[in-house]
């Protein structure tokens, strides 16, 4: 089931939180929802869900808004906040009432308990649990009408590395079934090895979208040599980009390690050190976003 934006745009007071907004996130993947902390990304969210009313512009699942969704629990699960728990409930209490709720058995309760991991503290008080529990939690309680569609709103806050894991592998696996899953996260480093593809807005406006790898452009080689003045000469004079990060190091954009090899072989350059450069998604977010400010 695909999820369809267009054209969302939501402004408080003289504030405009999302301006003209559109994307689409595919069935079958798991999308990183990305931008700087105000960029809009828990607004739009929201929007989508019904939670806050758009100016303007329409979100749909399958074609259909979130309010004409006959069962809507049933074709999207949520998860925005950990913050939803009544103190005195246990776990295993705040699934059933949400279950009973949703119009779901106590099977499925057991269920997305066993599938989240919430099994292991199910009896204890919802007051109690850590920032990670919360997560699982809320993410079990998002699952109990087994949708199609997921939305998630920093669901790896408070889990440790063992937790981060399995998140990425279990949301791979569900993405793997068919189900379309929408992830807003700043921890780029757990989106990188989760997402297939990301949009990126900023300011409330959209800044990309699409495969994470078509993101990143063509990788870079660094070359370390005693004859870098003479080496960069060389290839600039040949309309090769060239950085110099320092005197005796070579940023070589537009070739293979293989072609600079090659090529320093032909101009009598000793090299001293080769080696192939990929940007990380958190440079290419902070150059297209304006991070590095």
């Amino acid at each position: 089931m695909n999820i369809e934006v267009r054209g969302l745009t939501k402004a408080f007071g003289p504030i405009t939180a999302v301006t003209d907004l559109s994307f689409e996130v595919e069935a079958g993947s798991v999308t990183g929802f990305l931008g700087p902390n105000g960029a809009g990304k828990s607004t739009t969210m929201r929007m989508m869900l019904g939670l806050v009313a758009p100016a303007s512009g329409t979100a749909t699942f399958g074609g259909d808004r979130y309010a004409d969704l006959p069962h809507p629990s049933a074709t999207v699960g949520a998860v925005l906040d950990s913050a939803g728990f009544h103190p005195a409930h246990t776990a295993r209490d705040h699934l059933r009432v949400y279950a009973r709720m949703g119009g779901y058995g106590t099977a499925r309760v057991n269920q997305v308990a066993d599938l989240t991991g919430v099994s292991a503290f199910a009896g204890r008080t919802t007051r109690i649990l850590s920032t990670g529990m919360r997560q699982r939690l809320s993410l079990a309680t998002a699952l109990l009408g087994d949708p199609q569609v997921l939305l998630l709103d920093e669901p790896s806050n408070g889990l440790d590395p063992e937790g981060i894991a399995w998140l990425r592998y279990f949301l791979r696996e569900l993405a793997a079934d068919g189900r379309t899953i929408l992830i807003s996260s700043h921890v780029l480093g757990k989106i990188e090895h989760m997402a297939d593809h990301v949009v990126v807005i900023r300011d409330g406006r959209l800044v990309t979208t699409g495969p994470v790898t078509g993101l990143y452009g063509s990788a870079t080689v660094l070359v370390r040599c005693a004859q870098a003045d003479r080496f960069a000469a060389e290839l600039m004079e040949s309309g090769v980009q060239v950085e110099r990060p320092r005197p005796d190091l070579l940023r070589i954009h537009g070739l293979s390690t293989a072609q600079v090899a090659t090529a320093a072989a032909s101009h009598g350059v000793t090299l001293r050190e080769i080696t192939r450069e990929q940007p990380t998604l958190e440079q290419v977010f902070l150059h297209l976003t304006g991070g590095s400010r």
